[in-house]
């Protein structure tokens, strides 16, 4: 017999999810999203500032400058209320080829990529998928099926471990487990796809040449060679991301060709 307490919580949890369910992303898939967008901004901005104070930042202007070129025509293409927010950017002086969003605009770019983007329009690829996490609100969204992802886990466990300490705790590993290889590493790898469809098409509106994107993939793979399968990882192959930009390329060419009559070059040097 199910406890009154489990069926609150199961009925919570389902109202929550039919609320969230109007929510949708700008490609048009349902999104759960149940976190303030507010609280999260606040906490993007205090992990920001705490990176500017512990990790280097790159001082040589020339290369800054390259980088903010290159993000603010990306961040020029973008509307809604995602345009109004208050877009910073860091390069770190960091090694590793890498870069990430914080909620509200936040951009961090560690100056190990830039070894490995080629030229403007392969970071343009990188910047456009990071703006994208943000205007598709991929941080709130996971945040928010997190939280689900682990109510229903502690309420699992309970169930199937009886109650009792011992058992729960081991009911409860199993089900994380389960969690993260069925629901929380696809879903992770849904936001990196689309956050590569819509990064690209910020990169092509900005006038950067989308076929780039796979150039700079090609690259990262060769460099990035993993025996991980796809499944136990948070985001897609290097060869899946490839196939998804290729069969992107009507969509991407023809904004890109509108860019260019439009008269959008943009110059970003180095």
């Amino acid at each position: 017999m199910t406890s009154p307490v489990i069926k609150r919580v199961f009925l919570v949890a389902a109202a929550a999810l039919l609320a969230a369910s109007c929510s949708t992303s700008p490609t048009g898939r349902a999104q759960l999203v149940l976190k303030s967008d507010t609280e999260l901004e606040l906490e993007g901005a205090r992990q920001f500032r705490m990176i500017e104070q512990t990790v280097p930042l790159v001082q040589d202007r020339a290369t800054i400058d390259f980088v903010a070129c290159v993000a603010n025509a990306i961040i020029e293409q973008v509307e809604g209320d995602a345009a109004d927010l208050y877009w910073e950017l860091r390069v770190v002086d960091q090694p590793e080829v890498n870069a990430f969003v914080l909620p509200g605009g936040k951009i961090v770019v560690n100056s190990g990529i830039l070894g490995v983007a080629a030229n403007q329009h392969q970071l343009a690829a990188v910047l456009g998928h990071e703006v994208a996490h943000v205007t598709a609100r991929h941080a709130n969204e996971r945040a928010s099926r997190a939280s689900l992802t682990s109510a229903g886990i502690d309420i699992g466990a309970i169930l199937l471990g009886g109650g009792y300490a011992n058992q729960t705790r081991g009911a409860q590993s199993a089900l994380s487990g389960l969690a993260t290889l069925g629901i929380l590493n696809p879903f992770s790898r849904e936001q990196e796809t689309e956050a590569d469809v819509i990064g690209v098409e910020y990169m092509a509106k900005a006038g950067f040449d989308p076929r780039e994107s796979v150039e700079l993939w090609k690259t990262m793979n060769e460099k990035n060679k993993t025996s991980i399968p796809e499944y136990m990882s948070t985001h897609p192959s290097g060869e899946t991301r490839i196939d998804d930009l290729v069969s992107h390329y009507p969509t991407a060419l023809a904004l890109f060709n509108e860019a260019q009559q439009e008269g959008r070059y943009p110059d970003c040097r180095r």
